[in-house]
């Protein structure tokens, strides 16, 4: 075994454990999400005076009101709101989830690591779609919503790991996503930028993704892989196969699986399958969209004209 148990003094513990059970209890219960980031929030930063005080009429500075408010997830906007497909039912919940995530690891308790992956497994259990058992994450880590993720059993995500799942992500169990992983689930035309396709991406059993690595939307990273540091997955890596380089290749079977992998393809290529995964979407009739980059929306984007004539007809 390459880890050793540690936990936390019996005081300490018992003082945890009661503070989960108590978010755990209100997250599953019938109030309203905003209520329970926001006072859970204003407790973990130690403003509970500040709040009551502002509560009460009393005076607050204009720093104090944008602080308190900020609690309140209601009174947030996270850069998945403005994604125009995202299903807003689920997306309404899923938001308030990821702001009490992110902010809790804006707090000096994130870095207590027992107290920090117990407390991230309990807030997974209700954001994933599917979040297995002892599941290990740790700090920095980012989603589109969360609420298109499952996640197997004993998986490790390790730092500023970014899980995209604009389309789908499915990550198995016993997987290791090292530093700096990008999953990605979206992806966006070659010409028009702001046309968008969701894919449903896999990351299968037993595989480990190391330090900086990115999986394209809409690959399959085979069981029990590798997938070398900064490599870019352009394609399926084949079940025990290590896969290195931009884009990655196949350069060996891992050692003791020659039986059961398949042969190293002579040039390495990983074949890409990206658009059997393809997830379709339609957006609704009444939508209010807009282009970020100023050029009009509603028609393909006709790369040869000047930008103020990049407009629907």
């Amino acid at each position: 075994m390459t880890k050793r148990h540690v936990s936390l003094p019996p005081d300490a513990e018992a003082g945890l454990q009661a503070f989960l059970s108590e978010v755990d209890e209100r997250l599953s219960g019938p109030e309203d999400t905003c209520d329970v980031v926001r006072d859970v929030l204003v407790d973990l930063y130690g403003d509970r005076e500040a709040w009551e005080r502002w509560q009460a009429g009393e005076d607050v500075s204009p720093a104090e009101r944008v602080r308190l408010q900020g609690y309140d997830p209601c009174n947030a906007t996270v850069e998945a709101e403005y994604y125009a497909e995202k299903d807003e039912q689920r997306f309404k919940r899923s938001k308030h989830l990821q702001w009490l995530w992110r902010q809790f690891d804006a707090t000096p308790m994130a870095d207590n690591v027992d107290f920090a992956l117990k407390f991230r497994q309990m807030l997974a259990d209700h954001l994933f779609e599917e979040a297995g058992e002892n599941l290990r994450l740790f700090k920095g880590i980012t989603f589109s919503y969360g609420h298109n993720i499952t996640v197997g059993d004993n998986t490790v995500v390790h730092d500023d790991v970014h899980l995209d799942d604009r389309g789908r992500l499915d990550v198995g169990s016993r997987v290791s996503l090292s530093d700096g992983v990008h999953l990605y689930s979206h992806d966006h035309d070659i010409v028009d930028q702001t046309e968008v396709s969701n894919f449903h991406t896999v990351v299968e059993d037993d595989a480990r993704v190391t330090y900086d690595a990115m999986v394209r939307a809409g690959c399959r990273v085979g069981e029990n892989s590798v997938v070398g540091a900064r490599a870019v997955v352009q394609g399926d890596v084949p079940a025990h196969h290590v896969a290195v380089g931009m884009p990655a290749r196949s350069i060996s079977v891992k050692p003791g699986f020659e039986d059961v992998a398949d042969p190293v393809p002579e040039d390495g290529k990983l074949i890409n399958h990206q658009g059997d995964r393809e997830i379709p979407y339609d957006l609704p009739d009444d939508l209010d969209v807009f282009d970020e980059f100023g050029r009009g929306v509603g028609a393909p984007v006709d790369p040869h004209s000047p930008a103020t004539d990049r407009r629907p007809r």
